[in-house]
């Protein structure tokens, strides 16, 4: 595996973990605004989140499927291994946010 890909990895994992955290925190705002509970409303927003920002890492959906199918069907393994980590770390990303946000609201995602 090449150095790029490993900024590449770091890059994927914090940009689902800005998405999270601040897409959360800026939409609890707009709870605000109209009278809603903002704590609860970081939860709601989180959960919706979490989707979203793993695929905003990633760059797409569309990219990412046709490197995967690059990778079974044209080229080395090694580049559908790629794509799950990046996937993975996503996912990281996003998972260590929602934890975040628990820390700070002092509740649980149900």
């Amino acid at each position: 595996m090449e150095e790029r890909f490993f900024a590449q990895f770091i890059h994927c994992f914090f940009i689902a973990l800005g998405v999270i955290l601040g897409g959360s925190l800026i939409g609890s705002i707009g709870a605000f605004a109209t009278g809603d509970a903002p704590l609860t409303e970081v939860l709601r927003i989180a959960k919706k989140l979490g989707i979203w920002a793993i695929v905003a890492a990633i760059g797409g959906t569309f990219d990412a499927i046709e490197n995967l199918q690059k990778g079974f069907l044209e080229g080395p393994f090694i580049e559908v291994l790629k794509q799950g980590l990046l996937i993975l770390s996503a996912m990281g990303g996003a998972k260590v946010g929602m934890i975040i946000l628990e820390w700070l609201i002092q509740e649980e995602f149900t």
